[in-house]
């Protein structure tokens, strides 16, 4: 990576942001969000090659991770204010848009804002995350997906998830990641770097509060599902997590999509593929034409 990375905290919709840049200022900017349980440096793979093709990044730790803010309410995350966390994020880039990146939850964060708010937003690419509207729909017809979902209803218990989550220096976090991925996708380093995230003062708590808000609020209500701006799905087709069939769903609610599978990439794909993933994103982000 040519350029260096730059911290610093953006104010955004009530909260302050820890946000990780590089690439010229000058350059369009991409914001890159990360899911559960990662922060902002499972897309360390991503900033350099992005910003060397000369994308402006942005990688924040979203509210309630890393060294970002972490209100006390679980109503402080729900999907609504997350996604105006983002569009805080866009006019700090004094663009009226930027394009999305998002994996897992940031995916569903930026699924959201693309459908909320599509003026803000220039294209969308998104890594095996569902559509909130397609996750809602699927779940209801599909039992395995329903059964693939179970920790999102045991982390509505109070106090006990935390507690598990932190036993043996978060053993379990870590363990569902190599557990979940191929082969050698997490080194100890990756690991040593994202247990001093996890530690943050009310890091964990924050981070399931996301769940917690998912089922008590939900998106606001009255809105089209369509999704207008130009969108690329990349999916692990091995996802322990997520059925292939809900990023089919996904596509449907695009009016300019394109899916593509990666057949043995697991759910954490922009690890496991980072090159071709690297690819398709800078493909994408860059092209002049749409992706239909």
């Amino acid at each position: 990576m040519s350029d260096p990375l730059r911290h610093s905290t953006i104010p955004t919709n009530g909260v302050r942001l820890h946000v990780v840049e590089s690439g010229p200022e000058g350059g369009p900017p991409v914001i890159l969000l990360h899911g559960f349980p990662e922060p902002w440096a499972c897309w360390r793979r991503q900033i350099g090659p992005l910003a060397d093709a000369g994308f402006r990044v942005l990688a924040p730790d979203q509210r309630g991770y890393g060294l970002s803010d972490k209100p006390g309410p679980v109503s402080a995350y729900a999907l609504d204010a997350l996604a105006d966390d983002v569009l805080g994020l866009v006019e700090s880039t004094g663009r009226p848009r930027a394009a999305l990146v998002g994996h897992d939850w940031g995916g569903i964060v930026a699924w959201w804002v693309a459908t909320r708010n599509p003026e803000r937003v220039e294209r969308l690419a998104i890594l095996n995350a569902p559509h909130p509207a397609a996750s809602k729909r699927y779940l209801l017809t599909s039992p395995r997906q329903l059964l693939k979902s179970w920790y999102v209803f045991a982390f509505q218990l109070p106090r006990l998830p935390e507690a598990l989550l932190r036993r043996d220096d978060f053993r379990p976090l870590a363990e569902s990641l190599r557990n979940t991925s191929r082969p050698g996708t997490f080194a100890d380093a990756d690991l040593d770097e994202y247990r001093r995230a996890w530690s943050q003062p009310g890091a964990i708590t924050a981070m399931i509060h996301w769940y917690r808000a998912l089922l008590r609020y939900g998106p606001s209500a009255g809105r089209s599902a369509r999704v207008v701006v130009p969108a690329l799905i990349l999916w692990g087709a091995r996802d322990r997590f997520l059925e292939r069939g809900i990023a089919e769903a996904s596509l449907a609610l695009c009016d300019r999509g394109r899916l593509e599978f990666f057949d043995e990439a697991t759910h954490w794909i922009q690890h496991e593929e980072p090159d071709r993933v690297n690819r398709r994103l800078i493909e994408f982000l860059g092209s002049e034409v749409d992706p239909a």
